[in-house]
């Protein structure tokens, strides 16, 4: 297993509780969404476009929470 992508996965999951808006959380989402697509050798651009799905609409599902 490639240590890469998890690093970058919990770097990643680290920075999420910083994102404020929509626009960061969804370019959060994306990357998270890339990386762990590519960790389980699944479509790249399928994971970053749910994961930017999932980061814009966590704070309406109350998933995470913006710090204001």
């Amino acid at each position: 297993m490639r240590k890469t992508p998890i690093l970058l996965l919990v770097a990643g999951l680290a920075l999420a509780g910083c994102m404020q808006t929509d626009g960061q959380r969804a370019l959060a989402g994306a990357a998270g969404g890339a990386v762990i697509a590519d960790a389980t050798d699944n479509n790249i651009v399928a994971g970053a476009a749910l994961g930017a799905l999932a980061g814009t609409y966590c704070d309406d599902a109350g998933v995470c929470s913006p710090s204001y």
